[in-house]
């Protein structure tokens, strides 16, 4: 059965992308497209709603899917925990919504975030570096404070990073205790670095983003994800079965050095 869908944001390079990719999939069908100021009740027509827009009106739009029994897929970045933690007891014991939220949806990018974390346990001193396009709005970017969190919750034994001078202007914005700093530059796309320190070393898992088809496969993978969506999921990698991959690669690992 085909599945409805209102796109909400009806201007800029994201929503041209998820609306062609939606055109061209027999499965899809897209039967609203908004802007920020339209009226909400447009998107009443969809089984699903694609939120594209700013963080300043992503809540809203989301409030009001919810509140109609609509499913969510959120591309807008700005999430924080606070507003996650109230979005789910929103939807909490509901069965006709569900909610899932994409910082980024490069497939390259969620696997960068899981390398990070996986690191985080063997180094004390971490850092991001994160640079996008000038007309960016928000920042730290929502992929930065993503693997932030997630370097955080890798750490939760072992406590915060080693971060210097935090008092300081030019040390950047500390999330879970990472220290993150943003770039906006013309001529960019999306960039993200996360340098770690060692005695003796430094290891840097950078991800680049050089065009939006970067972004294609996880849009399709997060669509088709939201159909069923119950509660409210957070990343990409939620939807990926990264464990399996990690532990194959361990046990190779493993067989290799017997």
């Amino acid at each position: 059965m085909t599945t409805r869908v209102a796109v909400v944001g009806a201007t800029g390079k994201m929503v041209l992308l998820v609306s062609s990719l939606i055109g061209a999939d027999e499965d899809y069908e897209l039967v609203a497209s908004l802007r920020s100021g339209d009226d909400f009740s447009d998107m009443l027509v969809a089984d699903i709603v694609v939120d594209v827009t700013v963080p300043g009106v992503s809540q809203s739009v989301v409030d009001f899917a919810v509140d109609n029994g609509l499913r969510v897929l959120v591309g807008t970045s700005g999430w924080s925990q606070d507003r996650i933690d109230a979005l789910i007891h929103r939807v909490e014991g509901r069965e006709d919504t569900g909610v899932i939220i994409v910082p980024n949806f490069s497939l390259g990018s969620v696997l960068g975030t899981a390398f990070a974390a996986m690191a985080a346990r063997f180094f004390d001193s971490v850092e991001i570096v994160e640079a996008h396009r000038a007309s960016k709005v928000d920042s730290p970017s929502g992929t930065a404070v993503r693997t932030a969190e997630l370097i955080g919750q890798a750490r939760a034994e072992l406590g915060p990073v080693s971060a210097p001078h935090t008092d300081q202007r030019a040390r950047g914005q500390q999330v879970a205790s990472v220290p993150v700093h943003s770039l906006r530059l013309a001529g960019l796309l999306a960039r993200q670095d996360v340098v770690f320190g060692g005695a003796g070393e430094t290891l840097s898992i950078t991800h680049t983003t050089i065009s939006p088809e970067a972004y294609e496969q996880g849009i399709m993978l997060a669509l088709a994800a939201t159909r069923e969506a119950r509660g409210v999921t957070v990343g990409l990698d939620q939807l990926l079965d990264l464990r399996a991959g990690f532990a194959a690669a361990a046990g190779s690992g493993a067989a290799a050095s017997k």
